[in-house]
């Protein structure tokens, strides 16, 4: 009996120590670095239908995080909707400044950083959405946008925030939260006459609904949306600008508990512009009043081929809303 207990004493303590050395392991190392994704080299041309298509997506996805309201531009903040159990975590200068921006990167690099979720330095970016199921037309939309003459990415030398990220953010970016691979083959935006599949572009490629309304960012499968736990059933936990805690809402057409009981036009007047059947949608969900309503009504027609999941989520009562991208 005593030598049992002495082994399994012998393996408590051996289990404990690799539990503290891998603790150890993600405090030192942080967030990790990885080797500089391989992407061809290439110059993207600044067409003028290129340069719209990409502040639409470029305002939709990026300057809700990107932009400083006191600079006007695309310098970086502090992400305040960001939980605080993950620290403090800043968006970066992505202006045309050389220095403090991305005015020194080569269009091959944005690429690469816009598919994998990698910077030219080989520092995975950690909270930056990737965009690995994006069509190649529209990641050139969105490099000529960044390299265009619009305001907003014109170069300001506002230095980009160090990330302070908790010991759980780096936790998770060693171990569940990894770079996406670069594409190996060609990647088409399906024909909008297609309504169902140019939908599911939409919500897992264009403007990833699917990262924001399904359970949890920990638990969402980038490779493959669908397989994201609870997928766009909501839950994911955001903060206000008032510091209150509200989880984004269930799109699925569950008519209790998600959208089942919205009208397409009524979908379509708050993805656009905010107004749901039930109250204004609550920040941090955005107003996508760029996006077309052929889109909205493509991103419906597909919603409602999505297995409906049976999840309440707070918004649904008169006066409340939504909290998600």
């Amino acid at each position: 009996m005593k030598k049992v207990l002495k082994l399994l004493g012998l393996a408590l303590a051996t289990v404990l120590f690799v539990a503290v050395c891998a603790a150890a392991f993600v405090q030192v190392r942080g967030i990790p670095s990885y080797d500089v994704p391989k992407v061809p080299a290439q110059t993207v041309a600044l067409t003028p239908e290129r340069v719209a298509q990409g502040h639409k997506i470029v305002n939709a996805l990026c300057g809700d995080c990107h932009l400083d309201r006191n600079t006007g531009t695309l310098s970086g903040k502090l992400l305040t909707e960001v939980p605080p159990e993950f620290g403090k975590l800043y968006s970066a200068n992505i202006t045309q400044d050389k220095t403090h921006g991305i005015g020194a990167w080569t269009d091959a690099e944005l690429i690469a950083l816009l598919r994998t979720g990698i910077g030219r330095d080989g520092r995975f970016r950690i909270v930056m959405p990737n965009f690995v199921h994006m069509s190649d037309e529209d990641v050139a939309s969105v490099v000529a946008y960044l390299r265009s003459n619009n305001p907003q990415v014109q170069a300001n030398p506002t230095p980009s925030h160090a990330q302070e990220p908790s010991f759980l953010a780096k936790a998770l970016v060693n171990t569940v939260m990894k770079p996406t691979p670069v594409p190996t083959s060609a990647v088409a935006t399906p024909p909008a006459s297609d309504a169902v599949a140019y939908g599911r572009y939409l919500v897992v490629g264009r403007y990833k609904c699917y990262d924001c309304h399904s359970k949890d960012h920990k638990s969402n499968n980038a490779l493959e949306p669908e397989k994201s736990e609870g997928y766009l059933g909501g839950g994911t936990a955001f903060i206000t600008p008032d510091g209150e805690e509200i989880p984004s809402r269930n799109i699925t057409m569950d008519p209790e508990t998600g959208i089942g009981d919205w009208t397409e036009a009524q979908f379509v007047q708050s993805v656009r512009y905010g107004q749901g059947p039930n109250g204004t949608l609550k920040l941090p969900m955005p107003k996508f009043t760029l996006m077309d309503e052929a889109e909205a009504k493509a991103i419906y027609a597909y919603l409602r081929t999505v297995p409906v999941i049976k999840n309440a989520t707070p918004e649904d009562g008169a006066g409340t809303a939504v909290a998600a991208r």
